[in-house]
């Protein structure tokens, strides 16, 4: 949808974005104010809102080039010729064009979180930012929710439940976009609950280059007999970057009916229990470590299926190296079911038992994704004040990530490993970390073939990470995360190729040592840990859109 309030095919919809909300008005769009989808009280109050500018170009030299061409990782600076901000499709149609006139590399930025060098390439002339399309808004044309590629995960939150009581399964760091997030799959703390975000797909809109070089905005939705449906699976597990520019998605789930945009999307939990606390590395030895890791396999291999009574529990191990001093257990519930509180209490007794019974508050921030709240025993909280308490992330580092599905729990092989290179002594960083999440419940109702997303059998996820500041310690770190993982797999070429424990690699967490033979020793590729056996699939629908190959990167789809 452009700013006048128009989608490319000219159909008004109502809009309302963040920004409306945190000024308690609704947003005028073409001159009119937001429809009854939203409710009175926001309705009523409507200021007439400043239009948005054209698209800004900006150049080296401009003194917003600096914060343009990097993104969180600091590792990752580029060098573009310039970067064009859009704020409409209309923008990204006319960007794309120009840089494929001119022959230009270009790479797109939503939220700037992409953990390899896929926008900031040295390679790459041309950036195309989505931050200022950030709108989200309920589309009655299509009868779904749209969320453009700017939007972040808290601005989606914020929208959709405050107005409409429903939310999305997606992350919990707050600012990242939606157009790499869902694009990959996009899981978080209700997905255990509601599945993917991918699997309310219900659309997608796409600038994409045909054969001619003529670049032009189409729709992909799930209908059956909607002849780009094709594209629209390729973007339920994919990744950013493959086909071309993603400017908005519709949102709504499968089978949901009614006129009732209330009814269209999962509703979270009125209240949930989250609940934060740690073990002392003190009283952590090997056998207490090897026993904490084999509790947390067995219990999500016994309470992952997708009617389980715990498919509303989602728990994030957080195994930091020893020199942080804690190993972090965070929890978050739903607080409204049957019997909750006595669930959690035999959830909690299964993951420590035999470990340690000296438990303490969390104290320090554990990861990307959140500085941990001190919540050393269960608390009931309203469930957008749980989401906004735990979606904090890092402020800028740098830092390097590897990922793994699992599904069982860890092999002896494993915990030794993990043990070994958390523990060692010539290196010593309290910021990194092997976080383990929970995985399984409605996730694996899906098919693998019914999205990109190709593990649907998992019970674990993995995000291996490690920060630091300091560009002069880049190998020293580097090193660490890489014989982590290359020992973690040592039986199958330092890699999770799947098996009846593991399960290949997540999209949205890139790791191109994947694809070096230093790394990779298998015969496995990064293609098929990623996609399995989706990916001759995607290679058909990369031919069929970008046929010219314009969307590319280290680990973009590849032609045929």
């Amino acid at each position: 949808m452009s700013k006048s309030g128009r989608t490319s095919s000219g159909a008004h919809t109502s809009a309302i974005g963040r920004r409306s909300l945190l000024t308690g008005g609704a947003a005028v769009v073409g001159g009119a104010a937001v429809t009854a989808a939203v409710p009175t009280a926001v309705a009523q109050a409507a200021p007439q809102g400043v239009p948005a500018p054209g698209a800004v170009t900006v150049r080296p030299g401009d003194g917003r080039y600096p914060d343009l061409v990097r993104g969180v990782n600091q590792r990752w600076c580029g060098a573009p010729e310039y970067v064009r901000l859009v704020t409409s499709t209309e923008h990204v149609v006319a960007a794309v064009q120009e840089a494929v006139d001119a022959g230009k590399r270009v790479a797109v930025r939503s939220g700037g979180h992409c953990y390899e060098n896929f926008v900031y390439h040295q390679d790459v002339q041309v950036v195309i930012d989505m931050s200022a399309m950030a709108d989200v808004y309920f589309d009655p044309a299509r009868h779904a929710f749209a969320v453009e590629a700017g939007a972040s995960n808290l601005n989606v939150y914020e929208a959709l439940y405050k107005l409409w009581g429903v939310a999305l399964p997606a992350g919990s760091c707050y600012s990242v976009s939606a157009g790499g997030h869902i694009s990959g799959g996009g899981y978080g703390l209700l997905s255990r609950l509601h599945g993917l975000t991918v699997d309310h797909l219900y659309g997608v809109e796409v600038v994409v280059v045909g054969k001619d070089g003529t670049a032009r905005a189409v729709v992909a939705t799930r209908e059956a007999d909607d002849p780009n449906r094709e594209l629209w699976w390729a973007h339920t597990g994919a990744g950013g970057g493959n086909f071309g520019v993603i400017t908005r998605y519709w949102l709504r789930s499968p089978g949901a009916k009614g006129s009732d945009p209330s009814e269209l999307l999962p509703k979270p939990p009125s209240e949930v229990f989250v609940h934060a606390t740690a073990l002392k590395w003190d009283d952590v030895d090997e056998a207490a470590f090897a026993r904490l890791l084999r509790n947390w396999g067995t219990w999500h291999e016994r309470n992952s299926a997708p009617d389980s009574p715990y498919n509303s529990l989602f728990g994030l191990l957080k195994l930091t190296h020893r020199s942080s001093g804690q190993i972090g257990l965070v929890t978050q519930m739903d607080a409204t079911v049957p019997d909750a509180q006595r669930l959690l209490n035999d959830y909690l007794a299964a993951v420590h038992d035999g470990v340690s019974h000296r438990r303490q508050a969390l104290s320090r921030r554990m990861g990307e994704h959140a500085p941990m709240p001190e919540f050393a025993a269960p608390r009931r909280l309203p469930w957008f004040i749980a989401t906004d308490s735990l979606s904090g992330a890092l402020p800028a580092h740098r830092a390097k990530y590897k990922s793994a599905y699992m599904r069982k729990g860890f092999t002896d092989a494993q915990i030794s490993a993990l043990y070994k290179h958390l523990t060692r002594e010539d290196y010593a960083n309290p910021d990194a970390l092997v976080q383990i999440d929970s995985y399984g419940g409605r996730i694996n109702a899906v098919a693998p073939g019914d999205t990109a997303v190709a593990q649907r059998d998992s019970v674990l996820k993995l995000q291996y990470q490690t920060y630091w500041t300091d560009p002069a310690e880049d190998e020293r770190h580097l090193s660490w995360i890489r014989e982590l993982y290359r020992d973690v797999y040592a039986t199958s070429g330092g890699v999770p190729v799947p098996d009846g424990v593991n399960d290949g690699c997540y999209i949205n967490y890139p790791d191109t040592d994947l694809g070096d033979p230093a790394w990779n020793t298998s015969d496995t590729p990064w293609t098929r840990l990623y996609y399995k056996d989706n990916y001759a699939r995607l290679q058909r629908v990369k031919a069929d859109w970008d046929p010219r190959d314009v969307f590319r990167h280290a680990q973009s789809v590849r032609l045929p």
